[in-house]
């Protein structure tokens, strides 16, 4: 797991965009594993300024909340064509978000697996974290073998995404979301935080225990995983003064 930390979201934005550009320059027809929620927009819109060819490019979203019209403006659909997709090249036939009005969800959730493995799994997977240190909608306890599929929000995560549908009452309570199993298939795992808030989720799953509790703690166990974080998300790890040696002192070959 390699931290690296920023000055600011912008800073740790675009070691992030460089890193998913040479993936996309070196490999053309990568597949990205790509996330929503506040935290990567600054990613999307710093990918479309950098005009990367996305025509041959496969993705898979996280998530996706259960019974919004995928034309609500807060659905996960919604969300990736207006930040990301409608801006880049890429093909609508390679773009795949879990079906949050499907009939048989659970049908619906092996299928996305499915359609995964189809792909040659993912490359590169893009995450936020919660304040409650979940990934996707892992909420605390979930499995860390878990597959995509069903959940239930907790309180903590209705509260804080209340600010995108107006009130608390209004967010759905049910998701779609990959799996704690799924995220670690991915070849590479890229998680951003900003903020204080971020701060003490951070520091458990980078320098606390593995434990369901802390769903984004299992990417210590991941091989390729790197944490791209402001000062302000930084400010609770302990070892944060050799992070930021670690990496100022990098080889050549492994700058970014």
């Amino acid at each position: 797991m390699e931290i690296i930390i920023q000055p600011t979201p912008q800073a740790a934005t675009d070691v992030a965009a460089r890193i998913i550009a040479r993936l996309l320059r070196e490999k053309p027809d990568a597949v990205l594993g790509l996330a929503t929620g506040s935290t990567p927009l600054l990613l999307y819109r710093t990918l479309i300024a950098m005009d990367l060819d996305w025509s041959r490019v496969t993705t898979f979203n996280l998530d996706e909340y259960i019974g919004l019209p995928r034309e609500h403006p807060q659905s996960y659909h919604s969300f990736m064509w207006e930040n990301l997709f409608q801006h880049v090249n890429i093909a609508k036939d390679r773009v795949h978000i879990p079906d949050g009005n499907a009939k048989d969800i659970p049908r619906s959730c092996n299928e996305y697996e499915e359609r995964i493995r189809e792909a040659g799994g993912i490359d590169l997977q893009v995450l936020g974290i919660g304040t409650d240190g979940h990934i996707g909608f892992n909420e605390p306890t979930s499995s860390l073998a878990s597959r995509t599929r069903i959940k239930t929000l907790t309180r903590q995560t209705c509260k804080d995404n209340a600010r995108f549908f107006g009130s608390e009452q209004a967010v759905p309570k049910h998701v779609i979301t990959m799996g704690i199993g799924t995220i670690m298939e991915a070849r590479q795992n890229l998680l951003l935080a900003f903020g204080t808030n971020k701060a003490r989720a951070v520091a458990e799953a980078v320098e606390g225990p593995i434990t369901s509790i802390n769903p984004a703690s299992i990417l210590q166990m991941h091989p390729v995983v790197k944490v791209c974080l402001d000062e302000p998300a930084a400010s609770n790890l302990q070892r944060a003064d050799y992070f930021r040696w670690v990496y100022e002192n990098k080889p050549e070959w492994q700058t970014l």
